[in-house]
């Protein structure tokens, strides 16, 4: 079974709060990904914040704003759940 990702929040510091169907949130970092050519366009903060979603099942960026599932950028949720549980760090 994969892991389903339902909600996102990303941060000022390029990090994100991703919570999966089974309770489990982790926080990714993405401030060495927008390194990245394909990642890049998320080095604009506005981008970073204003595109981030849930697409496929899993933390996305919809960075044409159509909600075009095969043109998002996005993270494989297995890599994503593997990271370790953390608490919710945002009021």
């Amino acid at each position: 079974m994969l892991p389903k990702v339902v909600q996102v929040i990303p941060m000022q510091d390029y990090s994100v709060y991703v919570y999966f169907e089974d309770g489990k949130i982790v926080c990714y970092d993405m401030s060495d990904m927008i390194e990245k050519e394909v990642f890049r366009p998320l080095k604009d903060i506005q981008i970073f914040m204003e595109t981030c979603t849930v697409m496929n099942d899993t933390l996305a960026w919809d960075i044409c704003r159509n909600r075009d599932n095969a043109m998002c950028l996005d993270i494989d949720p297995d890599t994503l759940y593997e990271l370790p549980f953390v608490n919710e760090q945002i009021a």
